[in-house]
């Protein structure tokens, strides 16, 4: 008798996660991590701020199926430690229950905010901006603030999940171009390179409720945030802070800006000393009405959603003569009798058989993005970029060669690009039909 129990009780519970699994839950939420005081600012030489222009936020989208959740995280930052990162993950694990590998924190990449946690990877290639304390890091109290806000708007998400449905959407936007400018000496310098490759795709997620009411966008796009220059000293969210408030303005609910594959890749006005001269507002009209435009092309919305995750490392060699920090020690494995190599995990999202989202800690070159989506048997391939962390600059080995400002900023070889491709697409081949 108890044996039969037993069994029904099972068969029920599995009736339950079965009619459960594939109904998508969404949310999203909006904190605000604004400082009050002048912080250090990340992004070219060290200086600190003395004002705000723009708010900043996390800015969070929440997914479920009912077996997955998936937390997506677009904070405007420069960039973040990946060994910061994952301190982060466990604090979030211990507070909150959510698995280390249900988080996909993202920075936006403006160079016009405070620099969060400890260096990472840039104290490898600026080490004599970092050398005034001994963990380096500059804004201890602001980190320490915009953890808790992150933790208090991922507890808001997970408590205002709602019956959704989700839609993809394709644009373009011209707001970007190759900077890679070579002179006549073959010197290669950062400038604006008309005649280089771009990638002006723009990626979008629909998130709205089963009466048609926006939740959140998932707007992705690849671009530096580097209107603004050294001279700039007020915070701002740069491109593409201004372009989320914008067409969040216009919509009444959270944008979330997810670059893309921006290693190689400025916008159309770059380094101006203040917003005037940058004509940064005018980046509302070049990226955010483009934004708005695929947002009324989004197909079908469907919450019969499935949600897969899988990861992958890529090894491949370390630049010769970097020397690597001990923090980022669980980032590099140095084989008995070999050379060391860069371990770069990256993290895979199917949704149904329509998407897949793919990301890692690295600013890479917009031609790899652009292949591995030319290959990839699903008809909407999204690169995260700056997903967890970053580990410096991913180039192609035909940038490596040329040099400039990105491959001494890279741990990789001209190794890297192939290495990189390959390994994804061997993932993207391996995944289930």
């Amino acid at each position: 008798m108890m044996t039969r129990i037993c069994i029904l009780l099972l068969a029920c519970f599995q009736l339950a996660a079965s009619a459960y699994a594939g109904t998508l839950r969404a949310s999203a939420v909006e904190v605000d991590i604004t400082p009050n005081a002048p912080q250090w600012l990340a992004g070219y030489g060290a200086r600190q701020s003395n004002g705000v222009r723009d708010r900043i936020y996390h800015r969070i989208a929440a997914l479920d199926d009912g077996t997955t959740t998936v937390y997506f995280i677009s904070t405007d930052t420069c960039m973040i430690s990946p060994a910061y990162v994952d301190k982060v993950k466990e604090d979030i694990h211990q507070q909150l229950g959510i698995a280390p590998e249900s988080i996909w924190w993202l920075a936006t990449h403006t160079h016009s905010a405070p620099e969060i946690g400890p260096p990472g990877a840039p104290a490898a290639f600026m080490p004599e901006r970092y050398n005034q304390a001994a963990s380096g890091e500059s804004n201890p109290e602001y980190t320490e603030f915009e953890e808790q806000k992150l933790i208090e708007g991922l507890r808001q998400a997970r408590q205002q999940l709602q019956r959704a449905r989700l839609g993809f959407g394709i644009g373009f936007s011209t707001a970007n171009i190759d900077r890679r400018a070579m002179d006549e000496d073959g010197k290669m310098t950062i400038g604006l390179n008309p005649d280089g490759p771009t990638d002006r795709q723009i990626g979008l997620i629909r998130l709205e409720t089963m009466d048609g009411k926006l939740i959140a966008l998932l707007a992705n796009y690849p671009i530096h945030g580097t209107d603004l220059g050294q001279e700039n000293l007020k915070i701002t969210g740069d491109v593409p802070g201004v372009v989320a408030q914008y067409v969040e303005q216009k919509l009444g609910a959270p944008v979330l800006f997810i670059n893309g594959a921006e290693g190689n890749l400025a916008p159309i006005y770059s380094v101006y000393p203040d917003p005037e001269s940058g004509h940064l507002d005018q980046f509302k009209v070049l990226l955010g009405d483009r934004i708005l435009e695929a947002n009324q092309r989004v197909g079908a919305m469907t919450s019969d959603i499935v949600l897969t995750e899988s990861e992958t490392t890529i090894e491949s060699p370390l630049r010769a003569g970097l020397k690597w920090p001990e923090a980022l020690k669980t980032y590099l494995r140095s084989p008995v009798g070999g050379a060391p190599v860069v371990r770069v995990p990256v993290h895979f999202l199917e949704i149904n058989h329509d998407a897949v989202l793919w990301g890692a800690p690295v600013e890479l070159f917009c031609k790899i993005a652009v292949d591995v989506r030319n290959q990839s048997r699903f008809p909407f391939t999204f690169y995260f970029g700056l997903l967890n962390g970053w580990l410096g600059y991913l180039p192609t080995a035909e940038a490596v060669h040329q040099g400039g400002y990105e491959p001494a900023t890279s741990p990789f070889t001209d190794r890297g690009e192939d290495d990189f491709r390959q390994g994804v697409l061997a993932h993207l081949a391996g995944m289930p039909r």
